[in-house]
């Protein structure tokens, strides 16, 4: 299967990132190098490229792509969480810049096998790294072997799913009868959870609980969480960190990350006087996240969720 993802926010990731000759850049999200290819232009005759994804589908897909950049960048199998030992690994320093394009790729949407699109007859899986990467928890384990109250809070709080009382309780009384074990059988499950006016609305019913089950197997959150501070404590002073996200809940971890890492001062309101002793690391390059144009939307309409945040690293 030919892997496709377009880069969204191609034009602005460039230019807000601003590469310059000789930088280097770690791209933990390669897809299909779109990104690092109009980054890597920027950066000629010697900067570098150190590219990690999950996907081997997307490894492959970069080497072709990237191929004129063959002799300057290096391509793992891994998840961005790495970064630390990946980079002190190859010896990748300084890093200049630093990317995560957090939207899944068309490739892994129609993927029968990886059965994350609610759209195919798949096996619950849902793991973007395969158990190499991700170890033995999948969909089908999760909602086959876990609490009503666990499937509910993963749900509500991954997916902010209304009807998540709902479905996490039809869950449980249809694996009663038998296992769960297909995206179709989750599909109809979901159907007779939610009221007839909801399966009509502008988004697909399934969309929500498709979306948080995915984030829960792959741990997205979390690990999002972890990278962020690891980059910063080894970044260049003067680099850049570019992170476009399409979940608000990721948005708003790279939100604060970047708020609390742009301040002095972190201490309550109600403290007087600053007894943190916390100086600000980051100046921030986009204090909205920008968002795609209407032009681009039109081309790719997936491209409209999206969200980039940049800042610099300064101390």
């Amino acid at each position: 299967m030919i892997y496709s993802h377009i880069p969204v926010l191609l034009k602005e990731v460039v230019d807000l990132l601003d590469p310059k000759a000789g930088e280097n850049l770690f791209d933990g999200t390669l897809g299909g190098g779109g990104h690092s290819r109009a980054i890597m232009a920027k950066t000629s005759p010697d900067g570098k490229l150190l590219g990690a994804d999950m996907d081997i589908e997307a490894i492959r897909a970069s080497k072709m792509n990237l191929e004129e950049y063959s002799e300057r960048m290096t391509l793992k199998r891994v998840n961005f969480t790495e970064f630390s030992s990946i980079i002190k690994e190859e010896n990748f320093f300084p890093v200049d810049i630093f990317f995560l394009d957090l939207g899944i790729s068309s490739k892994q949407l129609d993927d029968e096998v990886l059965g994350i699109s609610f759209l195919k007859d798949s096996p619950l899986d849902m793991r973007l790294g395969g158990e190499e990467l991700v170890g033995n928890k999948t969909a089908e384990k999760i909602v086959n072997e876990s609490s009503e109250e666990k499937i509910f809070d993963i749900i509500r709080k991954y997916g902010e799913e209304r009807y998540a009382k709902n479905i996490a309780r039809e869950i449980v009384k249809s694996r009663k009868l038998k296992r769960i074990k297909s995206t179709k059988e989750l599909v109809d499950i979901i159907s007779l959870s939610v009221p007839g006016k909801y399966k009509r609305g502008r988004i697909h019913f399934a969309t929500r609980t498709f979306q948080a089950l995915r984030i829960a197997v792959n741990d997205e959150l979390a690990n999002l969480e972890k990278v962020l501070p690891e980059v910063l404590d080894n970044m260049s002073i003067g680099g850049r960190i570019g992170i476009i996200s399409f979940h608000s809940l990721e948005d708003r971890i790279v939100k604060n990350f970047f708020n609390v890492e742009s301040r002095d001062c972190i201490c309550a309101p109600a403290v007087p006087v600053c007894v943190c002793g916390h100086k600000k690391r980051l100046e921030l390059i986009t204090r909205r996240p920008v968002r795609a144009s209407e032009e681009e939307v039109e081309i790719n309409p997936r491209s409209r969720s999206a969200r980039l945040r940049v800042a610099k690293k300064i101390l």
